[in-house]
């Protein structure tokens, strides 16, 4: 019998698939790079999956994986883990939990990694207290800030029911238990694992302490949902932080990820690995200032972050994406109004933005 024939690389957009279309199958993992193997989970929603990487690693205890990132806490994901341990890493320890950010698909199985294997669990401390709050925060009905917001941005009567039957703990419901201790990273410190260096490059906008970790001697980035290949993160503007500027921080993180060498192999935390960073960064920088200048066109004497989706998606946007449109929405809204270029005026509780 022949071996199996290594992927053929594809190409789109600028950027390089060494994989090509060749991705691990649930309860398998897939080598990257000698030392670095690649996972793949289902997550329900548009994005349907999510990449986790476990890097050759040990400690006091011996040899081991530190894995970065884990999918959701569902019945599914477990499974494909409990494969995963029996199968092609039977015996083989996580050594480190490490957490890219705080979003219930990447931390929502760190608690549960932690638990089984003793490990001892490494985010930055914007992630993590972020993701400790949003679990302790187990109220049954909706906060009243919360309807605010909602009416705030132009929601229906119709749009804030249907939000409101789905609850509020949803968080916790999808991502186990935290260690109520955890090692802090942050921006420039350095992670040994296995001998190699991996430097931690924080970004923000899509998430508050977005921690990348970056192996220079390889010349491999682990990006998380700071880079993605094929769609721009989620950049929202939430009740939290109402007056923050979450899309001016992306710009600034993309400036800061363009000082990295243009030729890594990044490993996302959705779609393929790929190579082609600047490129991507530029696409990104450039789709999110093209639709601040449409937006600050289309705005006119007044427009509510529910009546741009059309300018900013161009799809329709059902009840399930309504949360995540507009936190979008308000972010670019709230740039424009940051630069300059467009004011907010406050009428019976909604927001109005007009250009300047």
């Amino acid at each position: 019998m022949s071996p199996p024939q290594p992927p053929s690389p594809t190409h789109h957009k600028g950027l390089t698939y060494p994989f090509g279309t060749a991705e691990p199958a649930p309860g398998t993992i897939t080598q990257v790079v000698p030392g670095i193997r690649w996972a793949r989970l289902h997550i329900p929603g548009p994005l349907k999956h999510v990449n986790c990487w476990l890097i050759d690693d040990r400690d006091g205890r011996g040899d081991g994986v530190a894995l970065v990132d884990t999918g959701m806490n569902t019945p599914e994901a477990r499974a494909a883990w409990k494969a995963i341990f029996a199968g092609p890493l039977a015996g083989v320890r996580v050594t480190k939990m490490i957490g890219t950010h705080m979003h219930p698909d990447h931390i929502g199985l760190a608690g549960w990694m932690c638990d089984h294997h003793a490990a001892p669990l490494i985010m930055a401390r914007g992630e993590w207290l972020t993701a400790q709050m949003l679990i302790a925060d187990a109220r049954e009905t909706i906060p009243p800030e919360v309807t605010a917001f909602r009416i705030a941005a132009g929601w229906n009567e119709e749009q804030i029911a249907h939000a409101a039957a789905r609850g509020w703990a949803g968080f916790r419901r999808i991502v186990a238990p935290l260690p109520l201790g955890y090692t802090r990273i942050k921006h420039g410190d350095t992670l040994d694992l296995g001998g190699t260096a991996w430097r931690i490059v924080v970004g923000s906008g899509h998430s508050p302490e977005h921690a990348c970790l970056l192996n220079e001697r390889d010349g491999v980035l682990i990006a998380g949902d700071q880079v993605l290949p094929r769609i721009s993160p989620n950049v929202s503007l939430g009740v939290t932080e109402p007056t923050a500027d979450p899309l001016g921080e992306w710009f600034a993180s993309i400036a800061r990820l363009k000082m990295l060498p243009a030729d890594l192999l990044v490993l996302p935390g959705h779609g393929d690995p790929f190579t082609g960073l600047h490129t991507r960064l530029d696409a990104m920088d450039r789709e999110h200032r093209e639709r601040l200048n449409e937006l600050q066109a289309f705005l006119g004497d007044g427009k509510r972050a529910v009546d741009v989706f059309g300018r900013l998606f161009r799809r329709a946007i059902g009840p399930d994406m309504l949360g995540m449109a507009t936190g979008e929405a308000l972010a670019h809204l709230r740039r424009l109004e940051i630069e300059g270029r467009a004011a907010k005026d406050v009428r019976e509780g909604v927001w109005w933005y007009r250009a300047i």
